[in-house]
């Protein structure tokens, strides 16, 4: 790394020893002020830097700082998620309080662009989104500006979350009949899966390499062949906040595009499909996948410039199928 970049790093681990030593990462002048002066850190776009190739200690202080990032992302949404419930009329209407809207529009647009062009202008029935949170914000702009029609199913492990969640939409005349959540561990879900045409994988589902490759293998093994599974990545300093995502790790999958945005959108987009399997000719024989992605069809887009009643459903050991 060059002396700038070093600095850079140094900034982050200066901070991460900041954040580390507060008392609570709940909303709160210290915790807004530091996670800011984090972010305005992560966020200028600097492909030199590789979280991969650092030191172990550096290491270590990115997996500790993106677990305080996804613990403190979820009560800032919480904290919101709950002040919008109190609007005595459509909470949609005032999203714009929480501090992250005009990003979740941008990324918004920028998933259904994503969406549209690599399914040919065809448009998904059916959508899962799963680590949907107490703010859902990803479902709702999809479905509120880009897709009308769709079914959204909303997965979370956190009750609390979902309760939030579905009493947010529940005044949306529109929405409210075509969002729906579930109260369950996503590897739990097997045969639902199938019935998804899309499935979206929330950036902090799977803290670290291990958990997501879990959670991605388990969906590659229970989603339709055919199907779309678009994740949140990281490029850059930005993988101090967020895991990242490689080609290497959708075994099953054929990656058909990245996106890393270079503007105030800090995921980077990754969309898959899963394979088909296919027979090996032995009857009664194996089947086999074919081979994971071919990265040279990877396409790497650096943008230039800068019904009525909600459904909670509690899974148990048995599963439902999802209509």
């Amino acid at each position: 790394m060059g002396c700038e970049d070093e600095q850079l790093v140094k900034t982050i681990c200066d901070l991460y020893e900041k954040i580390s030593k507060l008392e609570s990462l709940k909303p709160s002048e210290d915790v807004n002020v530091l996670f800011k002066q984090l972010v305005s850190t992560c966020i200028p776009p600097n492909p030199s830097i590789d979280v991969t190739k650092m030191c172990e200690t550096v290491q270590e202080i990115r997996l500790n700082l993106i677990k305080i990032c996804g613990e403190a992302e979820g009560h800032l949404e919480h904290h919101f998620s709950s002040i919008l419930t109190s609007f005595q009329d459509n909470p949609l209407n005032h999203l714009n309080i929480f501090p992250y809207h005009n990003n979740y529009l941008k990324l918004g647009k920028l998933e259904f662009d994503l969406l549209t062009q690599n399914l040919n202008g065809s448009v998904p029935k059916s959508v899962a989104f799963v680590g949907s949170g107490p703010l859902p914000l990803t479902s709702i702009v999809l479905a509120s500006s880009h897709l009308k029609d769709t079914i959204f199913h909303n997965f979370d492990i956190d009750p609390s979350a979902n309760s939030l969640a579905s009493l947010l939409v529940s005044s949306d005349p529109d929405i409210s009949q075509r969002m729906f959540f579930h109260t369950v561990d996503i590897m739990d879900v097997t045969e639902s899966l199938k019935s998804f045409d899309v499935v979206f994988l929330a950036a902090l589902v799977g803290m670290n390499k291990e958990e997501k490759v879990k959670v991605i293998e388990h969906l590659q093994k229970h989603m339709a062949p055919g199907a779309v599974l678009m994740l949140r990545s990281a490029h850059g300093p930005r993988a101090f906040l967020y895991p990242v995502v490689e080609p290497s790790d959708l075994q099953g999958f054929e990656v058909l595009s990245i996106y890393h945005p270079t503007d105030d959108v800090i995921n980077s987009v990754v969309i898959s499909k899963k394979l088909p399997v296919v027979s090996t000719g032995n009857v009664g024989g194996p089947s086999c996948l074919l081979k994971s992605c071919n990265c040279s069809k990877i396409h790497a887009i650096m943008n230039k410039k800068k019904k009525k009643n909600m459904m909670i459903e509690e899974f148990g050991a048995r599963e439902e199928q999802l209509s």
